[in-house]
């Protein structure tokens, strides 16, 4: 693996994907027009296959959900070559059956955040298409490479809601009314900029907890959070692993290639 090795995927997620690689990682620094992404991105090998990692919340969870500079993000691993991301986030889970140990691989998002900068195109008179925000083929690549460690869930919305505090017991019952199954703090605008530069995304969430309108008790409790998601963090980088092996081509699929006849304002890095 070298430094000029031109990664077609990526990993977003936290500081236990630091070990990811089967060897040396190079760092690379990306500067972009959106300022600097939350850390330099690390590029080693994956089953073989060159793979970007960039922590999601900063080498040292820096970022809180509301602050991260999510356009440079995107723009950081585009301009790397990247065409395919696969996101492991920590969730909230709406449905009792779902508990803590889950992974589930939504194939629906909903907003509920405010202020967060969503958009590459602030004129041009582009607009994407975003009925179906994650990527099929990435998501194929996940629900196929589950294995026993970890029950797995092919569907679901996620609600995804500004942090960074947690949800009141109001919100989490009125979100669980809509029919939703998750609930996230860093899904949007993460997809949406994803699809907007053209590159396949999909969310890979591991449930940490019940929100707190689900159960009784004194709610969310951060601490709690971060020791299920530790508790499972093995099984969890294993099945991010297997999707990548499994994932065919490097290219961004038909679907996720959005701008086609489109005039835009800029070019794509």
């Amino acid at each position: 693996m070298n430094s000029h090795a031109h990664p077609a995927i990526a990993v977003i997620g936290g500081s236990g994907f630091y070990d990811f690689f089967d060897n040396e990682a190079v760092t690379v620094e990306v500067d972009t027009p959106y300022g600097a992404p939350s850390a330099p991105v690390a590029v080693g090998e994956v089953e073989g296959r060159p793979v970007a990692f960039l922590p999601r919340h900063g080498k040292r969870h820096e970022y809180s959900p509301h602050t991260l500079p999510y356009q440079a993000n995107m723009w950081a691993l585009r301009s790397l070559g990247v065409r395919r991301i696969f996101a492991p986030c920590a969730v909230g889970s709406l449905r009792p059956d779902w508990g803590p140990g889950t992974v589930a691989v939504p194939d629906q998002i909903v907003d509920r955040t405010s202020g967060r900068p969503q958009t590459f195109f602030d004129g041009g008179g582009v607009h994407v298409s975003f009925a179906d925000p994650y990527c099929d083929e990435l998501r194929t690549a996940v629900i196929g490479s589950a294995g026993d460690a970890l029950p797995m869930r092919d569907s679901g919305t996620m609600v995804v809601v500004q942090g960074p505090r947690f949800s009141t017991r109001a919100e989490s019952r009125w979100f669980a009314a809509q029919g939703w199954e998750l609930v996230n703090m860093t899904g949007h605008p993460e997809a949406v900029l994803a699809r907007e530069l053209e590159m396949c995304y999909a969310a890979v969430a591991l449930v940490t907890d019940l929100d707190a309108g689900v159960e009784e008790g004194d709610g969310v409790h951060v601490t709690d959070v971060f020791a299920e998601f530790e508790k499972n963090i093995t099984p969890f980088k294993a099945l991010v692993r297997r999707a990548i092996a499994a994932v065919d081509g490097t290219d961004t699929c038909a679907r996720c290639q959005v701008h086609a006849g489109v005039s835009l304002p800029f070019e794509l890095p």
